[in-house]
Protein backbone atom coordinates (compact mmCIF):
# COMPACT_ATOMS: atom_id res chain seq x y z
CA UNK A 1 0.00 0.00 0.00
CA UNK A 2 1.20 3.41 -1.20
CA UNK A 3 -0.05 6.42 0.76
CA UNK A 4 0.94 10.78 -1.05
CA UNK A 5 -0.46 13.83 0.13
CA UNK A 6 -1.74 15.68 -2.65
CA UNK A 7 -0.08 18.96 -2.12
CA UNK A 8 -1.54 22.26 -3.22
CA UNK A 9 -5.15 21.84 -2.66
CA UNK A 10 -7.07 23.93 -0.23
CA UNK A 11 -8.92 22.47 2.32
CA UNK A 12 -10.13 19.60 2.82
CA UNK A 13 -6.36 18.10 2.33
CA UNK A 14 -7.14 15.02 -0.05
CA UNK A 15 -5.01 11.71 0.82
CA UNK A 16 -4.97 8.97 -2.14
CA UNK A 17 -4.24 5.39 -1.17
CA UNK A 18 -3.09 3.14 -3.94
CA UNK A 19 -4.21 -0.19 -3.92
CA UNK A 20 -3.48 -2.77 -6.52
CA UNK A 21 -5.54 -1.27 -9.96
CA UNK A 22 -7.77 0.86 -7.52
CA UNK A 23 -7.25 4.75 -6.22
CA UNK A 24 -9.33 5.66 -3.26
CA UNK A 25 -9.65 9.80 -2.22
CA UNK A 26 -9.85 10.28 1.23
CA UNK A 27 -10.13 13.37 3.59
CA UNK A 28 -7.95 13.60 6.42
CA UNK A 29 -11.18 13.76 8.36
CA UNK A 30 -12.26 10.07 7.21
CA UNK A 31 -8.75 9.12 7.72
CA UNK A 32 -8.24 10.13 11.64
CA UNK A 33 -12.14 8.67 11.70
CA UNK A 34 -10.90 5.54 10.51
CA UNK A 35 -7.38 5.57 12.44
CA UNK A 36 -9.40 6.07 15.75
CA UNK A 37 -12.35 3.29 14.57
CA UNK A 38 -9.24 0.84 14.10
CA UNK A 39 -7.39 1.63 17.23
CA UNK A 40 -11.19 1.36 19.27
CA UNK A 41 -10.98 -2.34 17.67
CA UNK A 42 -7.89 -3.16 18.64
CA UNK A 43 -8.53 -1.91 22.25
CA UNK A 44 -11.73 -3.45 22.51
CA UNK A 45 -10.35 -7.09 21.10
CA UNK A 46 -7.98 -6.98 23.35
CA UNK A 47 -9.80 -6.22 26.52
CA UNK A 48 -12.55 -9.06 25.99
CA UNK A 49 -9.11 -11.96 25.24
CA UNK A 50 -8.67 -13.78 28.34
CA UNK A 51 -5.38 -13.96 29.73
CA UNK A 52 -2.95 -16.19 27.66
CA UNK A 53 -2.16 -19.32 29.84
CA UNK A 54 1.19 -19.67 31.46
CA UNK A 55 3.52 -21.71 29.29
CA UNK A 56 4.57 -24.58 30.89
CA UNK A 57 8.35 -24.64 32.39
CA UNK A 58 11.29 -24.99 30.27
CA UNK A 59 12.57 -27.46 31.46
CA UNK A 60 10.08 -29.96 33.00
CA UNK A 61 7.70 -32.25 31.85
CA UNK A 62 4.37 -32.54 32.75
CA UNK A 63 3.28 -35.73 34.54
CA UNK A 64 6.79 -36.31 35.79
CA UNK A 65 7.32 -36.68 39.32
CA UNK A 66 10.55 -37.11 41.26
CA UNK A 67 10.70 -37.89 44.92
CA UNK A 68 13.96 -38.53 47.12
CA UNK A 69 16.47 -37.63 44.81
CA UNK A 70 19.93 -38.20 46.02
CA UNK A 71 23.81 -37.74 44.48
CA UNK A 72 25.96 -40.07 46.51
CA UNK A 73 29.48 -39.01 46.10
CA UNK A 74 32.23 -41.69 45.63
CA UNK A 75 33.93 -43.27 48.29
CA UNK A 76 37.56 -42.68 46.16
CA UNK A 77 38.01 -39.35 44.82
CA UNK A 78 37.58 -39.77 40.88
CA UNK A 79 35.36 -42.59 40.28
CA UNK A 80 31.71 -41.79 39.38
CA UNK A 81 28.92 -40.94 41.73
CA UNK A 82 25.36 -41.66 41.24
CA UNK A 83 22.00 -40.60 41.47
CA UNK A 84 18.70 -42.22 42.94
CA UNK A 85 15.50 -41.14 42.85
CA UNK A 86 11.97 -42.25 42.53
CA UNK A 87 10.05 -41.33 39.65
CA UNK A 88 6.70 -41.39 39.04
CA UNK A 89 4.46 -40.71 35.19
CA UNK A 90 1.05 -39.90 35.17
CA UNK A 91 1.19 -38.39 31.60
CA UNK A 92 -1.14 -39.10 28.79
CA UNK A 93 1.37 -40.16 26.01
CA UNK A 94 3.74 -42.78 26.59
CA UNK A 95 7.44 -41.54 26.44
CA UNK A 96 10.91 -42.31 27.76
CA UNK A 97 14.45 -41.57 29.74
CA UNK A 98 17.04 -41.20 27.61
CA UNK A 99 19.73 -40.21 29.10
CA UNK A 100 20.81 -38.01 31.75
CA UNK A 101 22.91 -35.08 32.52
CA UNK A 102 24.20 -33.55 36.17
CA UNK A 103 25.64 -30.03 36.54
CA UNK A 104 29.13 -30.49 37.40
CA UNK A 105 29.51 -33.75 35.91
CA UNK A 106 31.79 -34.03 32.33
CA UNK A 107 29.12 -36.88 31.54
CA UNK A 108 26.31 -38.98 32.75
CA UNK A 109 24.73 -41.94 31.74
CA UNK A 110 21.72 -43.89 32.72
CA UNK A 111 22.80 -47.95 33.95
CA UNK A 112 20.87 -50.70 35.26
CA UNK A 113 21.89 -53.97 35.88
CA UNK A 114 21.38 -56.57 33.66
CA UNK A 115 22.73 -60.24 32.70
CA UNK A 116 25.95 -60.68 30.60
CA UNK A 117 27.42 -64.08 29.91
CA UNK A 118 25.33 -66.13 32.81
CA UNK A 119 26.43 -63.03 35.41
CA UNK A 120 25.18 -59.67 36.25
CA UNK A 121 26.76 -56.67 35.70
CA UNK A 122 26.13 -53.01 35.44
CA UNK A 123 26.12 -51.22 32.00
CA UNK A 124 24.61 -48.56 30.22
CA UNK A 125 20.27 -48.94 30.04
CA UNK A 126 18.44 -48.14 26.44
CA UNK A 127 15.37 -46.03 26.83
CA UNK A 128 13.29 -46.24 29.64
CA UNK A 129 9.51 -46.49 28.95
CA UNK A 130 7.20 -44.40 30.76
CA UNK A 131 3.32 -44.50 30.33
CA UNK A 132 0.49 -43.33 32.91
CA UNK A 133 0.69 -45.31 36.21
CA UNK A 134 4.52 -45.69 36.09
CA UNK A 135 6.83 -46.18 39.23
CA UNK A 136 10.42 -46.41 38.90
CA UNK A 137 12.62 -46.47 41.61
CA UNK A 138 16.27 -45.25 40.38
CA UNK A 139 17.95 -47.33 42.97
CA UNK A 140 21.28 -48.97 44.10
CA UNK A 141 21.62 -52.63 42.39
CA UNK A 142 18.83 -51.28 39.99
CA UNK A 143 18.01 -48.65 37.39
CA UNK A 144 20.40 -45.03 38.69
CA UNK A 145 21.79 -42.21 36.76
CA UNK A 146 25.98 -42.17 37.08
CA UNK A 147 27.89 -38.45 37.33
CA UNK A 148 31.54 -39.43 35.96
CA UNK A 149 34.18 -36.97 36.60
CA UNK A 150 32.60 -34.92 39.19
CA UNK A 151 33.42 -30.98 39.77
CA UNK A 152 35.60 -30.13 43.35
CA UNK A 153 32.09 -27.48 43.56
CA UNK A 154 29.69 -30.95 43.98
CA UNK A 155 29.93 -31.08 47.82
CA UNK A 156 28.01 -32.98 50.77
CA UNK A 157 25.19 -31.19 51.80
CA UNK A 158 24.54 -29.43 48.90
CA UNK A 159 22.18 -30.21 45.58
CA UNK A 160 23.11 -30.92 41.92
CA UNK A 161 20.95 -30.01 38.94
CA UNK A 162 19.85 -33.58 37.47
CA UNK A 163 18.30 -33.62 33.93
CA UNK A 164 16.62 -35.99 32.64
CA UNK A 165 16.94 -35.79 29.20
CA UNK A 166 13.80 -37.62 27.08
CA UNK A 167 13.53 -38.93 23.55
CA UNK A 168 12.33 -36.31 20.64
CA UNK A 169 14.53 -33.61 22.84
CA UNK A 170 12.01 -31.99 26.07
CA UNK A 171 14.16 -32.83 29.49
CA UNK A 172 13.38 -32.85 33.04
CA UNK A 173 15.09 -30.93 35.66
CA UNK A 174 15.11 -31.74 39.06
CA UNK A 175 17.48 -31.13 42.50
CA UNK A 176 19.29 -33.95 44.08
CA UNK A 177 20.84 -33.45 47.70
CA UNK A 178 24.56 -34.08 47.94
CA UNK A 179 25.47 -36.70 50.05
CA UNK A 180 28.68 -38.00 51.48
CA UNK A 181 30.21 -41.79 50.18
CA UNK A 182 29.44 -43.04 54.03
CA UNK A 183 25.61 -41.73 54.09
CA UNK A 184 22.20 -43.53 53.38
CA UNK A 185 22.10 -44.65 49.61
Amino acid sequence: MRFCLAQGMDAPTFRTIQQGDYNVKMTQTSSVFLRGITLAACLGVAACGEEAPAPEPIDTIEGITISDARLVLPPVSGNPAAVYFNLSYDGDRGIAVSGAEVTGAKSATVHDMMEYDFKMTMAEAGPVPLTNGTEIAFEPGAKHVMAFELDESVQAGGTAEVMLKISGGKRHKFEAEVRAAGEER
